[in-house]
């Protein structure tokens, strides 16, 4: 029923449903940052709260974490603001890249979370002080899990929504610190049965989590940088490409991020007696098979070949210009 609804609805791929598109999609994920700040900013103010009346390094920490991962929400939201600008004369492709930027800045500021929580904890390590409140210091760290939590569930969903690899990643990134708030607990615990150090030595856990998103952010940002794609998004545009009628073979299919998009060039290869006209029909149909398949697929860019006779290169004078 889907399917004959979508056959009778007139729909169109042209490049301005594609910028509006995307355009909702920079507004929800503008959105999501803003009331994300907002929450996480709530968290890590309540936690400050606690580590200046406790003194505990290891909520010290979290809020450090907390109020650096608040921020993230910052470049985040610019940069949804500058992506959904329409393409320039100098800036042809648009400011989709404005989100792999943002995330080079969220890098960098895990980065000093992860120095300032690592410098305190060592202080506190060496030269060990009470702490007060413990019921307070635990309640912070059941407040960062809780805070946390929720907006990274938040995060996750609607970044998977809008195909923001950025706000999935940043989900994760808080889901991970609401685990680390969670030790916090366990700091308070073990000063509770007389070992002191047991505070910062959780900050020094907490460190080693900061570490490891670190890790995985940074895998994430290079395979974005460097135009990653996911194969099996690659084998589904190549697969709708060959389906397409008229289409003998599909040659290449490359594809790469921009933002939340994806942009797509594909060859194909169709009967070399066809007319422009007929060879432009057979390019559009392949093109529009290929959208459809791709989730976030925004534009495809088909060059056509004509299948070779025997005896005859159509490429040959320009062989000498190709790059593998």
């Amino acid at each position: 029923m889907a399917g004959f609804r979508h056959l009778l609805q007139p729909h169109s791929h042209d490049a301005a449903d594609s910028l509006d598109s995307a355009l909702v999609s920079s507004n929800v994920g503008i959105r999501t940052v803003q009331l994300s700040l907002i929450g996480l900013a709530i968290t890590a103010a309540l936690q400050l709260a606690v580590a200046l009346a406790s003194g505990s390094v290891a909520v010290l920490a979290d809020t450090i974490h907390n109020f650096a991962d608040a921020s993230t929400a910052i470049p985040l939201w610019l940069a949804f603001k500058v992506s959904s600008k329409p393409p320039s004369a100098s800036y042809t492709y648009g400011y989709g890249r404005a989100e792999d930027l943002a995330g080079v800045f969220v890098l960098l500021m895990i980065v000093g979370s992860a120095v300032v929580a690592l410098w305190e904890s060592l202080q506190k390590l060496i030269s060990p002080t009470p702490i007060d409140h413990l019921g307070w210091v635990a309640l912070a760290g059941v407040l960062g899990f809780a805070g946390n939590e929720v907006v990274a569930q938040y995060r996750i969903r609607t970044g998977q929504r809008i195909g923001s690899a950025a706000l999935v990643a940043d989900g994760y990134h808080a889901r991970t610190d609401g685990l680390a708030s969670l030790s916090v607990v366990l700091g308070a615990a073990g000063v509770w049965l007389g070992f002191l150090r047991a505070d910062p030595i959780i900050g020094l856990v907490i460190t080693v989590a900061i570490v490891l998103v670190l890790k995985d952010a940074t895998v994430q940002m290079w395979r974005r940088l460097m135009d990653a794609v996911e194969p099996r998004l690659v084998e589904q545009a190549r697969t709708a490409a060959a389906s397409a009628e008229g289409v003998q073979a599909v040659s290449t299919v490359r594809a790469r991020w921009i933002g939340h998009t994806i942009h797509a060039e594909a060859l194909i290869v169709a009967d070399a007696d066809l007319s422009l006209s007929e060879a432009h029909h057979v390019a559009e149909r392949a093109r529009h098979a290929m959208l459809h398949a791709v989730p976030r697929l925004s534009s495809v860019t088909v060059h056509v070949d004509p299948s070779e006779r025997e005896g005859t290169d159509y490429h040959a004078d320009l062989a000498h210009h190709d790059r593998r």
